[in-house]
């Protein structure tokens, strides 16, 4: 889905939000990829970590879209959503969001989808608890 499908962020509350600031960009002032794909990590850890009522590590990112860039003072706010539930991983869906620090337009920058394993003390794979 393109930003220009989504004419504002989702109702919910976003799981992460920050500023893009000047030392999270490349020689040529644009916000690093990586950086952006941090605060998604970061969301989908938060939501995921809640469903599984503990602890949980990123063991892939199937997909990610980039759809616009992010610019020094936008406000990011990324939303996550657990999309699916297996016995030791959760599904998350994560789009970024960047309020224009100088027009204050709502602009979807960024989704992806993240797996997320549950794992114990040993950091061995568990079971996620039913809801």
């Amino acid at each position: 889905m393109s930003a220009s499908e989504h004419e504002s962020p989702p109702a919910r509350a976003p799981a992460v939000r920050t500023l893009a600031m000047p030392k999270d960009t490349n020689p040529s002032g644009d916000i690093f990829g990586g950086w952006l794909l941090a605060q998604m990590d970061i969301a989908a850890g938060i939501v995921a970590h809640e469903r599984a009522r503990g602890r949980v590590v990123t063991a892939a990112l199937d997909a990610m879209a980039f759809h616009a860039p992010v610019f020094v003072g936008d406000l990011v706010s990324c939303y996550a959503e657990v999309v699916r539930v297996g016995r030791t991983s959760l599904t998350v869906h994560v789009e970024a969001w960047a309020r224009r620090g100088a027009t204050g337009e709502d602009v979807k920058v960024t989704e992806g989808r993240f797996t997320m394993v549950a794992v114990d003390e040993e950091r061995r794979p568990r079971p996620v608890p039913p809801e």
